[in-house]
Order: C-alpha cells, then structure tokens, then sequence
C-alpha cells in the first residue's frame, strides 16, 4: 500500500455503522458495543454532539473509497503551556483484516499534523495496558509512557 492510497477525513454520519463496527471488533472492551441496523439513537446523537462540537474530531482513515480506521481527538485548552491546547487521541482502531498495512501509522501522522496545524503543544494518548503491540507501535512513532492514568466509572 502506497502513503497516497489511505485518506485521513472528518467521519461523516454515514460512516457510523463502520465506525461502530471498527470499535466493537476490539478485543479489551470496557464498554461493549451495541450493533445495528439500524445504528441506535444514542450513538446518532452522539455523533451529531461530536460532529458540532469545535474541539473534536471523529475521523476515518478511508482506503480505496472503504473506511479502514478510526479515531477521535479532542482539543482541550490548558492554562499550562503558555495557554496553548493539548491534543487527546482516542479509540484508534484499524479493521483486523488491514492491520499491518501502515494504516495506523498514517492515521497517527496525520493526527499529529493535524494537532500541529491547530497550535497544540503536545498530543497524548491512552491505550489499554493489555496491549503490549500497541504500545510498542506508539514508541515507535515517538510516543513515551510519561505518566501513569487512571479511570473511573461513574455513569
């Protein structure tokens, strides 16, 4: 696969059941996913928060007209770095059938470019500490395990 093939692009509603599809073929789930047709309200609500929302981002990596992947990042304002943003990446997922085609790895570049054209100062991630090849896939892009993080449930 060629850097030209894959385009990284704002998701679109009609990319949601992909989506969703993306995010429930993952192994470690905390939250499970809830399937359609059709895609249930919530998740269509949701998007549309998303989607209106400045200081988000849902995006696809689409190869050959088929969405490949995904992710959300979030742009969060800081008082810290001199008031500058901080960009957050979440539930990045590449379809089982297309890993190890550099689809992350584009999608990755991408994001940070993106972060970078926005004004952040630093782009982080979570991934589950389960995922032993992640984490040596986000090293190799140049992310650094800085910092432990925590989680709680509450709704």
């Amino acid at each position: 696969m060629t850097d030209n093939a894959l385009l990284v692009r704002p998701a679109r509603c009609e990319d949601l059941d992909t989506i969703l599809q993306l995010l429930a073929q993952d192994a470690i789930l905390e939250i499970p996913i809830e399937l359609g047709p059709p895609v249930p309200d919530y998740y269509l609500e949701a998007f549309e928060r998303i989607d209106a929302d400045p200081g988000e981002l849902l995006a696809v990596a689409e190869l050959d007209g088929t969405v490949a992947g995904t992710f959300q990042m979030s742009f969060i304002p800081y008082l810290m770095w001199r008031g500058g943003y901080v960009a957050e990446i979440e539930f990045v997922r590449v379809a089982r059938h297309l890993r190890g085609q550099r689809i992350g790895e584009q999608m990755m570049r991408w994001a940070i470019e993106h972060a970078r054209s926005r004004g952040c100062v630093r782009v982080q991630l979570g991934t589950n500490k389960a995922r032993a090849d992640a984490h040596r896939f986000y090293e190799r892009l140049g992310f650094k395990a800085t910092h432990e993080g925590m989680k709680l449930f509450i709704g």
